[in-house]
């Protein structure tokens, strides 16, 4: 068994408020779950209405597979709009 997990800092430049903020982050939080099948939650910057911190987790037994969705999950963060992907952190165990 492997797990993953992939930690992604975001910038929301069009946040005006916090709730702007975690309504865009709920929208992509959403989809990840829903497209890659993982669990993901903000993990920092929880106050910061232009800074975002997630962290996704993923479990498989293949390692090979878990690296390469999680490359997928940070190209499909890095075409969402309204987030820009500032930087990311991949850890396999």
């Amino acid at each position: 068994m492997t797990v993953g997990v992939l930690r992604i800092d975001f910038a929301i430049y069009e946040a005006r408020s916090l709730k702007d903020k975690r309504r865009v982050l709920k929208s992509f939080k959403d989809r990840l779950a829903a497209r890659h099948n993982v669990s993901v939650a903000e993990v920092e910057h929880l106050d910061s209405r232009q800074r975002a911190s997630i962290g996704i987790a993923m479990v498989s037994n293949d390692p090979v597979h878990l690296h390469s969705c999680l490359d997928k999950i940070v190209d499909f963060a890095r075409q969402q709009r309204g987030l820009s992907l500032i930087d990311y952190e991949k850890t396999l165990w």
